[in-house]
């Protein structure tokens, strides 16, 4: 005969590879804390609801404080033969405090115990990444202020295309990082519902109060339908979703941060406390963290599209192949919150190499656009303009020198409309400077750029 919480209709137990293979202890345990807050509400509304006396609830109230203060000091042994964390908890609490341990599940199952607890988890874990990211978004805005007035190459397709503000390239990242931030705090409206007393799909017959289990709980409201509650993961995958778009935005930034850390480029260096060795090349300084961070992105994707291969099929309401959904987002949290504090770190302590960026937007012909404006701007259609240029630029190739440096009469053999002033259009500060339109690279309008990101940190 079965041994199990469940067993009362078998007359056998599987073998203990067949245990192993079905037990989500291994990763569930993580939960602990969640289940233990959700058996501690669920226990107090069924005492209010005198569904149990006052003295069973004191008593499995007592016993799960015990457990709480033995999870905290990972002094709790889980044991593969009882599954999950619930039936763990359960049969801990049993042995702690008797039979009476047993009435704590009355009214509820591990379907919408389980979901419970992932609710409660991400609901913690959620505000946790929110926090980081608005400390990462802060080292950025301290590098912009630091390099307002710093030139840097912007490109297009990887080639130099116009001067810019070092600060205004660094802040797209702040930017990219509010939605995100955005994102997770929008879909907290999704993970703050309470499935606790939907029971395994159709509800309980016991008389109890969802609503205060739920206010117990923290959770601000509760799920309108008992099947969806149970069946429900869209929270998850929109947590993994929100996660992968921001592991894309954290990977196109170490992307350029390890172009930019380059001996090819130098636009940057790391410091030594987020850089490798090579274990037989001396002189290396490697940016591992960065590409650490790159790479990872892959696994946030592959978690996503595992959850939503795993719902794509499932009837309702709950189903055993939902016990796939904890893994991908443990990991996924894990590679978040990971990467997060490692860039906050990064971008604070890294040196921007101002010379090296200065001497590569004079040696370049980023300064194009300018002269097709200054032609635009003394009557020549633009379309014109930027013919005349592109034959000037194709002149400078072929001498080896740049706009800069082409003498005034050479430019004036395309066009008459070209006089001394150009000069002063094409100097690459001046280039930056009159970009001023809402969100340009202008200096006042990185500085007003700047000023935005401060006030909604604060």
């Amino acid at each position: 005969m079965s041994t199990k919480a469940w067993g009362g209709r078998f007359q056998k137990s599987a073998e203990q590879w067949v245990d192993e293979f079905g037990a989500s202890i291994g990763f569930d345990q993580q939960l602990v804390t969640e289940d233990i807050e959700g058996s501690i509400a669920h226990v107090t509304m069924l005492g209010e609801c005198h569904i149990l006396t006052n003295e069973e609830v004191v008593a499995i109230k007592d016993g799960l404080a015990q457990l709480k203060v033995k999870a905290d000091n990972n002094e709790l042994d889980f044991k593969v033969e009882n599954e999950d964390i619930h039936l763990n908890l359960e049969k801990m609490l049993t042995d702690l405090i008797g039979p009476v341990g047993g009435k704590l599940h009355t009214g509820r199952s591990r379907n919408d115990q389980v979901a419970t607890d992932m609710h409660l988890f991400l609901k913690k874990r959620v505000v946790e990444i929110i926090a980081l990211i608005e400390k990462f978004q802060s080292a950025i805005v301290v590098q912009a202020e630091e390099h307002i007035t710093t030139l840097a190459p912007g490109y297009t397709h990887l080639q130099r295309a116009q001067p810019i503000s070092f600060a205004h390239h660094i802040m797209t990242y702040f930017w990219m990082l509010e939605r995100d931030k955005q994102r997770f705090s929008e879909a907290m409206k999704r993970i703050d519902i309470s499935p606790l007393g939907a029971g395994a799909l159709a509800g309980t017959t016991f008389p109890i109060n969802r609503e205060r289990s739920a206010e117990l709980m923290g959770f601000s409201s509760v799920y309108q339908n008992s099947i969806d509650a149970v069946s429900d993961r869209d929270f998850i995958v929109e947590f993994l979703a929100n996660s992968s778009l921001m592991m894309s935005h954290l990977s196109r930034f170490a992307e350029e941060i390890i172009i930019w850390s380059t001996d090819e480029f130098k636009f940057i260096e790391l410091d030594d406390a987020f850089s490798t060795g090579s274990s037989i090349m001396p002189q290396k300084k490697n940016p591992d963290m960065a590409e650490l961070i790159r790479g990872k992105a892959g696994r946030a994707y592959g978690n996503l599209m595992g959850l939503l291969t795993v719902l794509k099929g499932i009837p309702l309401a709950y189903n055993k192949d939902m016990q796939e959904d904890k893994e991908g987002m443990f990991d996924t949290l894990h590679t978040v919150v990971g990467s997060l504090k490692i860039f906050e770190g990064m971008v604070r302590t890294m040196t921007v190499n101002k010379d090296v960026l200065h001497k590569a937007v004079h040696n370049d012909f980023s300064n194009a656009t300018e002269l097709a404006d200054y032609l635009a701007t003394k009557g020549m259609p633009f379309r014109e303009a930027h013919e005349v240029t592109g034959k000037l630029v194709f002149t400078c190739i072929q001498k080896g020198i740049y706009l800069l440096d082409l003498p005034l009469e050479e430019m004036q053999k395309e066009s008459v409309l070209l006089e001394a002033d150009v000069f002063d259009v094409l100097a690459p500060v001046a280039a930056v400077q009159r970009r001023h339109s809402l969100g340009g690279t202008g200096f006042d309008q990185v500085k007003i750029q700047i000023d935005h990101a401060k006030t909604l940190l604060k």
